[in-house]
């Protein structure tokens, strides 16, 4: 498989993730609960398939562009932020009160994956083909 369709793989994960919790969070800011959304195993769903395909597509895409994962200290915190968007379904039920700062932290957490994965600020850098 090549660079480009691990990366178009990925980018489709992250837009179904936000697409779902985005979804998620305005049901709970609009006074929704986990009993009163219709829609709820579609959102898991959604959620789900996104999570698989931005991790698959993640490793996938690291020997691509030449890093290994024991030498990319960088990849550390993006699994970290994308395990924290992973538990923002359960967090989103369990708190409906937080999804006002979910609206904010959610594009936060995403903008300092990009900003990982663009710079690589620490650890092998790596190059994209």
């Amino acid at each position: 498989m090549s660079y480009s369709f691990y990366l178009i793989l990925h980018l489709l994960g992250i837009a179904l993730v936000l697409f779902s919790l985005g979804g998620l969070a305005l049901h709970a800011i609009n006074g929704g609960t986990r009993e009163t959304n219709k829609a709820r195993g579609l959102v898991a769903a959604t959620h789900g398939v996104g999570l698989l395909l931005i991790f698959v597509a993640g490793f996938g895409m690291l020997p691509k562009i030449g890093v290994s994962l024991g030498k990319a200290a960088w990849v550390h915190p993006k699994i970290l932020i994308w395990l924290v968007l992973a538990a923002g379904m359960t967090i989103l039920y369990r708190k409906p009160s937080s999804a006002r700062a979910m609206w904010v932290v959610i594009p936060l957490l995403v903008l300092a994956a990009a900003y990982l994965a663009i710079d690589k600020p620490f650890g092998a850098a790596g190059t994209a083909p």
